[in-house]
């Protein structure tokens, strides 16, 4: 990947285990961490992996506004409004030099971290078992944690946007 990527983002919410989904879902509702994913990636290039894209409700698909990028091994793999690839190097030269938001899942997040200029990290204050994590996050990153807020569905959360130093 060249360095004329001006932007690779890496957008996720987590536990403070690290759980980021269960059988291909995410375990909580909160509808303003929603609201933040749309404006932060709208108008951008998004990347996902093709379970990800699946997980999306149907109505959802492809994610308006955004370029839908998505990563699957099936090379005859197609849906409507999405840009399949093979690979990540491959979805990120095919984003171009516009800043690009990755979204998932774990496999796809563990990969990218190389490229990440920037992570959008949401905390759920919730314990709750998962099958998917976050990546681990570096030294090489400082945070700027947000306040802590509470959802409308009750659960609490902040925003943290790291950077790398």
């Amino acid at each position: 990947m060249s360095k004329a990527q001006p932007c690779v983002g890496l957008i996720w919410a987590q536990t403070p285990d690290g759980v980021i989904g269960k059988d291909n879902a995410i375990p909580w509702r909160i509808p303003e961490d929603m609201a933040h994913f749309q404006h932060i990636t709208r108008g951008h290039p998004v990347v996902m992996g093709r379970r990800t894209w699946d997980s999306l409700p149907p109505r959802f698909r492809p994610l308006s506004e955004r370029r839908n990028i998505v990563i699957t091994r099936q090379p005859d793999w197609s849906a409507e409004g999405a840009e399949r690839t093979g690979s990540l190097d491959e979805a990120l030269r095919t984003a171009g030099t516009a800043p690009v938001w990755v979204m998932g899942g774990g496999e796809i997040y563990r990969a990218a971290m190389d490229y990440a200029t920037e992570l959008m990290v949401t905390e759920v204050d919730l314990r709750t078992e998962g099958d998917a994590y976050a990546p681990a996050i570096g030294a090489q990153w400082s945070a700027a944690p947000g306040p802590w807020r509470e959802s409308t569905t009750g659960l609490r959360y902040r925003v943290l946007r790291y950077t790398k130093d």
